[in-house]
């Protein structure tokens, strides 16, 4: 292994591998820092894999408790091992980051084990927990993503009071939990708890869940997972949490102040958010700009005002998601190359995966509304679409906001089975500028569930056929 290269990622997350493995493939000798015992970083190990194993596995569960009946399907006593959906869940974690490692040696990628600290603009140590080794480079791009957010007067253990990482990990369906913060990681981790028995009840600070989404679309998304049995307190904050061994005791009030309250609940997921994981990297040393979040201040490249020294993902400004993080990495590299590069952060799709999930690209009405734009609204109802009549999963509605003059798509939005696929082509739409008409005239196979994008943006001109 050598100690020189053109190219040092430090993390070995989705921006930080993919960053990597292209930089090679572009011809660079490149090197990649992790710290943990797999790649993959927080997406791969404690995030977006294992979430979404435990989401379907979950999903099946009830649909065998509730659903088959409806379709003709007999079942006998349902019970959940729950060891077993854990194994389940710890495998797919496995495959993917055992396949990023082949990936690595496939395309002579050098994983340097252990925590990076930059001590110089062409200069990063390596830790390994056994020694310290230094090396040299041309360029380091910092791609070491982001933390569960804290919040004052709550003490993690991750037995009874969770993070993300401690609620993939539970080793018995809790009774009660209590999941302080109405976001995307929240409603997906609250959601497979309660689909396995637990009482689930989300405070959040807002007066919505789902801060940033269309607010119709988190409205309906709020009143079909209460239908499911999930509750909700909003307008709420937690002030303290006293673990009393058996059961956690928090202390609540209104957001905007008032008479304090008190709820007990067996287990306590905080997810109020995360904040990037920059410590013990040396960026103050070096005098690397980051602004008052902490996020680490680019320019159009990618690169910080310390020359040779670069950053995406997480740590940057924008969305925390996985595939913006690979996206970054990609156009960061190949510009490095002397390639061009280009993001259309417009054009970023987000999904949560409850069921029915939820997905959204663009912008939103309130954001249409703020910037004085007139727009149109198209609108089609999955009860209204044969496929999913005949999947029995008729929640939800697509969402189209299309420029009232030019019929340009500016976003999208659905509630509704298999949202996050369907985003895809939306997202493609978008990228190449179409307008409603050039969807509904797009013939869409019958029957699917992409019928309601065509039938929302026929509505969009006041002429949907199906409702």
């Amino acid at each position: 292994m050598s100690n020189t290269y053109n190219l040092i990622v430090i993390g070995g997350g989705p921006g930080g591998y993919v960053a990597a493995i292209r930089a090679a493939q572009l011809g660079m000798k490149v090197a990649c820092v992790e710290m943990r015992g797999a790649l993959g970083g927080t997406c791969l190990n404690v995030g977006c894999i294992p979430s979404k194993a435990l989401l379907t596995s979950s999903e099946k569960y009830s649909e065998a408790l509730h659903g088959l009946a409806n379709h003709g399907v007999k079942v006998g006593a349902v019970s959940l091992d729950l060891a077993a959906m854990m194994a389940h869940k710890d495998k797919v974690v496995k495959d993917n980051t055992d396949g990023i490692a082949y990936l690595f040696r496939k395309n002579k990628v050098d994983w340097l084990r252990g925590k990076g600290t930059i001590t110089a603009p062409n200069q990063v140590t390596v830790d390994s927990g056994q020694g310290t080794l230094t090396y040299t480079t041309d360029r380091v791009l910092i791609a070491t993503g982001s933390e569960s957010m804290p919040l004052n007067g709550v003490t993690i253990d991750e037995k009874r009071i969770l993070t993300s990482t401690g609620a993939l990990t539970l080793p018995a369906v809790p009774k009660s939990m209590v999941v302080i913060g109405g976001g995307v990681i929240g409603l997906e981790l609250g959601s497979v708890w309660q689909r396995l028995g637990t009482e689930v009840t989300v405070i959040e600070f807002l007066d919505r869940i789902l801060p940033g989404i269309d607010g119709e679309v988190a409205n309906q998304t709020q009143k079909i997972l209460a239908k499911q049995g999930m509750k909700f307190k909003l307008a709420s904050k937690v002030t303290a949490a006293k673990n009393e061994g058996a059961s956690v005791t928090l202390s609540l009030e209104a957001a905007t102040g008032g008479s304090p309250e008190t709820l007990q609940a067996e287990t306590v997921l905080v997810s109020i958010g995360r904040r990037p994981f920059t410590a013990g990297l040396g960026l103050e040393n070096l005098g690397v700009k980051r602004d008052e979040r902490q996020r680490i201040a680019v320019d159009h490249r990618f690169e910080t005002n310390v020359k040779g020294i670069y950053a995406v993902g997480d740590v940057i400004a924008g969305a925390m998601l996985a595939h913006k993080a690979e996206e970054e990495g990609v156009v960061c590299v190949e510009m490095m190359a002397g390639q061009t590069g280009h993001i259309n952060y417009n054009a970023i799709p987000g999904v949560v995966y409850t069921w029915p999930e939820v997905a959204f690209i663009g912008k939103t009405e309130e954001q249409l509304v703020s910037e004085g734009v007139k727009y149109k609204v198209g609108k089609f109802p999955f009860s209204a679409n044969g496929r999913a009549r005949a999947m029995s999963d008729t929640d939800g509605f697509v969402k189209l906001l299309a420029d009232s003059t030019t019929d340009r798509i500016l976003g999208a939005h659905i509630v509704g089975p298999d949202a996050g696929t369907m985003i895809g082509g939306l997202a493609l739409a978008m990228e190449f500028n179409a307008s409603c008409e050039d969807i509904y005239r797009t013939s869409h196979a019958h029957p699917t569930l992409n019928e309601t994008i065509k039938e929302a943006a026929l509505a969009a001109d006041g002429r949907a056929v199906h409702i």
